[in-house]
């Protein structure tokens, strides 16, 4: 008696799934397609250490400009959180973001045009992008970067992030340069502008690798606005946040290769041959499109000699275009968007202090006298707006 035997189709099985598995791998686009902001738990596991000094870092320098202010006796208790004592705020008036004065933005390595034309303090240039105008921005600002910021790291590394990170902070300075004002600004959102443009260029660059593409479109321009809107307050510049975009969308394309996909599936066979088959594929993906990434550089080179250049022969653009100024400030009751250096005759008595505008006639009384020569000019600028 034949005894029935069963079809041995476990082998073939095994075999047919891992030939059609490297067959999707190798030709099915498909296959490797990721979402664009995937799940925390689907995320490629990488330490974030770079955003969180970023982070910290500016925290402390916010603490640090808050104590170098000091509210409390620089402008006599005539401040916003008085309980915070030294680190309390300047009034809402003099600075609606909760921050300090602009005499200690100026201090701190804040951008102006008197320090950089007539005393030539180009190292202003590193330090601004440091700095936050006050509460609300160093936390909308260190908002925006832990979530970009965060991404970027986990997909293509620290050190590429680190590089765009920096570069697009030091281009915006020197963009911000070619436009700014006799008030103090800072250009700490040129750093975190130059993420969202390398974010954008990773996503265009990457198209056909990623779903909810739309998604992604409308998350970027969304923070994009929001910061851009802040830029319009007082001592935030606009100016740098759009030379960080730029930057950051230039060397997005020279710096930023295909992300990591989802880790292939174990197989039994054939290891040998799909490894050296990926390892080949990654060093593909790795120098795709050089042409692109050359433009890119060059662009980014020209750039970048064409603003330096500009900044050390103290070119400013503002006399050669007036609407401009609107792009970096919207003028209202609280404050102008006014170039001209503001100037005041003070006069003293009976322990007040009462400065009057020379250029409109308005004045201001205030209750103390003892103030230095830069936190007069602070009150003078109050005044004349």
């Amino acid at each position: 008696m034949e005894v029935p035997t069963e079809p041995k189709t476990t082998q073939i099985d095994e075999i047919s799934h891992n030939l059609s598995f490297t067959t999707s791998n190798a030709g099915d686009s498909s296959w490797d397609k990721i979402s664009f902001f995937r799940h925390r738990s689907r995320q490629i596991k990488r330490d974030t250490w770079l955003v969180s000094v970023f982070v910290l870092l500016q925290i402390v320098l916010f603490a640090v400009t808050m104590g170098v202010n000091d509210c409390s006796r620089n402008s006599h208790g005539h401040c916003a959180a008085k309980l915070l004592g030294r680190f309390s705020f300047q009034p809402l008036s003099e600075n609606p973001m909760l921050g300090p004065s602009a005499s200690t933005l100026e201090h701190m390595g804040g951008l102006s045009w008197n320090t950089l034309t007539e005393n030539h303090e180009i190292w202003r240039i590193l330090t601004s992008p440091w700095l936050h105008s006050g509460l609300f921005h160093l936390f909308i600002n260190l908002g925006s970067l832990i979530f970009v910021g965060i991404y970027m790291e986990q997909q293509f590394g620290p050190l590429r992030i680190a590089v765009i990170y920096l570069l697009s902070g030091i281009m915006g300075s020197l963009f911000a340069v070619l436009f700014v004002r006799n008030i103090s600004s800072i250009s700490s959102g040129a750093a975190f502008f130059g993420l969202i443009g390398a974010m954008l260029s990773a996503l265009a660059k990457n198209w056909n690798l990623y779903t909810g593409k739309i998604s992604a479109l409308v998350i970027i321009f969304t923070i994009f606005t929001v910061n851009i809107l802040i830029g319009f307050l007082p001592f935030i510049d606009n100016f740098a946040n759009i030379g960080g975009f730029i930057s950051g969308f230039l060397l997005g394309f020279v710096l930023l290769f295909k992300p990591q996909l989802r880790q292939m599936p174990p197989s039994h066979k054939g290891k040998l041959f799909e490894d050296d088959m990926n390892r080949s594929t990654r060093l593909k993906d790795q120098f795709d499109r050089p042409v692109l990434r050359i433009i890119c550089l060059v662009v980014f080179c020209g750039m970048l000699a064409g603003v330096l250049l500009a900044a050390c022969w103290g070119v400013n653009l503002n006399r050669h275009c007036h609407w401009c100024r609107y792009v970096d400030c919207v003028p209202t009751k609280r404050w102008s968007c006014s170039d001209m250096t503001t100037s005041c005759e003070a006069m003293v008595s009976d322990a007040q202090l009462t400065l009057t505008c020379m250029a409109n006639g308005k004045f201001r009384i205030f209750p103390y006298t003892n103030i230095s020569q830069a936190r007069t000019q602070d009150l003078c600028t109050l005044v004349c707006s």
